[in-house]
């Protein structure tokens, strides 16, 4: 079952992706990722009474407000903005997919002070539809795809050190 984890690494890195698919995880020994998960649970305090969590097809939504229909998706960094900006796609074409219409997401950055406001159209569906059967695609792949070119894009990754020791 794919989840909007899924979805963002495919937009990222398709090794990262891959790698994270088959067990291989190694986010818990970021810094980065410990950070972001600090900023996620310290930025909104009054969030968890506020909004409620949702799952839905193995996608968890940390913060719905079911009232306005809206998702809000808190990161650390915009550096991988697109990214962010599909996963909340994906979380609202899961909500069309299960009845709910209109939904609209915002990712929120509280380092940046920075909010972006997230829609879903046709053609996101469509271009989200080709990422999904991608991405299946890609996790059914017996060998690991290789390593970006770029090493300077990979340097606060978790995976970096997987990828790069020699």
């Amino acid at each position: 079952m794919l989840t909007a984890t899924h979805i963002a690494y495919y937009f990222i890195c398709h090794r990262k992706l891959w790698l994270f698919a088959n067990g291989i995880n190694m986010e818990h020994t970021s810094d980065t990722v410990y950070e972001g998960k600090l900023i996620h649970e310290t930025s909104y305090p009054q969030r968890p009474g506020k909004y409620t969590e949702l799952e839905l097809a193995g996608a968890k939504i940390d913060f719905y407000d079911a009232k306005n229909k809206v998702v809000h998706e808190v990161k650390k960094s915009d550096k991988m903005e697109e990214a962010h900006r599909w996963q909340v796609k994906y979380y609202l074409y899961l909500l069309l997919e299960s009845g709910i219409e209109d939904a609209t997401g915002v990712l929120e950055y509280p380092k940046l002070r920075k909010t972006e406001q997230v829609f879903l159209n046709e053609d996101d569906i469509k271009d989200l539809e080709a990422a999904i059967k991608a991405t299946k695609n890609l996790l059914n792949k017996e060998e690991c795809p290789p390593r970006l070119k770029k090493k300077t894009f990979c340097r606060n990754c978790s995976y970096f050190d997987f990828c790069w020791s020699d």
